[in-house]
């Protein structure tokens, strides 16, 4: 058995909540224990939504399940439907409650609700929450879709798979839809974020569906086609060759010339640019889901000259898309959910750069290596104010800077400590922007003359590994300490003791 306290994936149910909660007048009554409401944390703390998740919990205790459980579950859904009057149910249980196999979906059928209930078994110990939410559409639409009455004008499409909690998700959408727009594509609904479960029933009033995020769409996407015959793309527009080859897809499914089309990013243009020389060759290692992961792999090679040196997801239902694309970089794919692995990989190929999720930040920060975050999980940082999309000809920009500025910080440091002897930047300068202050008027900082301080060996060299600008503040308040103590030799044990000494 192996303890983790960091995974990629929440149970199931918590992807079923990602689409009820992106969709509109559905609710979910959630089987579940008390304590298993941690997931309203989510999208009210991270996602920082206006609204709480569309979720009623039967929150049973221990002392319940001595009693009627299932009468406690119609009871909730009851009086959900009586507070919220949703067009549509979702039931389900969570991956605790299953345990007890009250079969919600049974049981909301008998309870006599005037809505449309739609049942998710959703097994919490074989399957994950991408899974959940994949699963949890699939069913929504088949309960709602209905066949076109009309053939579907050629040029209207569907974009499916957007989600709450999503990566860049609402951005992506905005993005997107403009660029269709732009082509004279008219885009006939999203979903499930923004849509109602009435508005599925016009899903087949389109004639395509551009897929964004096969990980929640693929399975509804290849339902709709062998059901209702909709053709859907397969290009994910990450980056701008990827957004020339969905143009050019588009075109050919709406019936429309698109060759005269002009790409509006800036990012070939700093690819070209004299700038670009310093990023060519980089070691980038990558690791996301599989649709983020494949795509930013082309990105980083094709359009950035970087080197891929790693490349690997944690979504095992799309491993062999991910296998093919490692296959093109000549790398070993790394097809796991287990975070330490996925930090073992890293330290090994010593990439320059990290691309992955909130949990490849925390393993880049402890390896020392600068991370740019492109795929869910991800924290409340990842979900800007500002409109900032990773898909599109705007997404490319954003790509660019996300990616390039952590390097070229990392040369910034690197000319600082280069040119450290100039007579500007040595320790000993002051800011040239300043005026130079005598010696006198800063001997109040020094240490008490009482106690002749001596800085042994090794703690001048552990000194010197510290920013050279933030050196001198360093050295003062380690030797201010020292004296207090009554310390006359600075060793590396006072040198961190001064450091958490200040830090309170």
């Amino acid at each position: 058995m192996q303890l983790a306290f960091w995974t990629y994936e929440g149970p199931p149910h918590v992807g079923a909540m990602r689409v009820a909660t992106g969709m509109r007048k559905l609710h979910y009554v959630l089987h579940a224990p008390q304590g298993d409401t941690y997931a309203d944390l989510l999208f009210t703390m991270i996602e920082r939504d206006g609204k709480r998740p569309p979720v009623t919990y039967t929150t049973f205790q221990a002392r319940d399940l001595g009693g009627d459980t299932a009468e406690l579950f119609k009871t909730a859904a009851r009086e959900a439907y009586e507070r919220f009057k949703p067009e549509a149910l979702l039931v389900g249980a969570s991956c605790t409650a299953e345990l007890i196999q009250d079969d919600p979906g049974g049981l909301a059928k008998t309870a006599g609700l005037p809505v449309p209930v739609v049942p998710v078994e959703l097994p919490s110990y074989s399957k994950k929450e991408n899974w959940g939410a994949a699963e949890t559409f699939y069913q929504i639409c088949r309960a709602f879709v209905r066949p076109a009455t009309t053939p579907a004008p050629r040029a209207s499409c569907n974009i499916l798979g957007p989600t709450a909690l999503g990566f860049r998700h609402r951005d992506d959408v905005r993005e997107i839809r403009g660029l269709l727009e732009s082509l004279g594509v008219r885009v006939n609904l999203v979903a499930p974020n923004g849509a109602s479960p009435t508005d599925l029933a016009r899903m087949t009033e389109a004639h395509f569906n551009v897929v964004l995020y096969p990980e929640t769409a693929g399975v509804t996407v290849a339902w709709l086609k062998r059901t209702h015959a909709m053709p859907h793309t397969t290009t994910i527009p990450m980056g701008v060759g990827a957004t020339q080859d969905f143009i050019r897809e588009v075109g050919e499914l709406a019936g429309l010339d698109t060759s005269a089309v002009e790409q509006a990013s800036r990012l070939p243009w700093y690819s070209r640019s004299v700038d670009s020389t310093y990023l060519t060759g980089k070691r980038v290692f990558i690791f996301a889901d599989a649709t983020h992961a494949v795509a930013a792999a082309r990105v980083a090679a094709k359009e950035m000259g970087f080197t891929v040196c790693g490349l690997g997801t944690y979504s095992r239902e799309f491993a062999r898309d991910v296998r093919q694309a490692a296959a093109l970089y000549g790398v070993e794919p790394l097809i796991t959910d287990d975070y330490l692995e996925v930090e073992r990989a890293i330290a090994e190929a010593q990439p320059e750069l990290v691309l992955g999720t909130q949990m490849e930040r925390h393993i880049a920060k402890r390896l020392g290596v600068p991370c740019a975050v492109i795929s869910a999980p991800v924290h409340v940082q990842d979900f800007p104010a500002r409109f900032s999309p990773v898909m599109g000809f705007e997404g490319a920009n954003v790509l660019f800077d996300s990616w390039v500025h952590p390097l070229m910080m990392g040369l910034e440091e690197h000319l600082l400590t280069m040119f450290r002897d100039d007579h500007e930047f040595h320790d000993g300068a002051k800011p040239s922007h300043l005026p130079v202050v005598a010696a006198e008027d800063v001997a109040v900082l020094e240490a008490p003359a009482a106690i002749t301080l001596n800085w042994a060996p090794d703690a001048e060299r552990e000194l010197k590994k510290i920013p050279f600008f933030v050196r001198g503040k360093a050295r003062r308040n380690t030797e201010k300490f020292a004296a207090e103590q009554g310390i006359a030799t600075i060793t590396v044990e006072t040198l961190y003791d001064a450091k958490a000494h200040f830090a309170r």
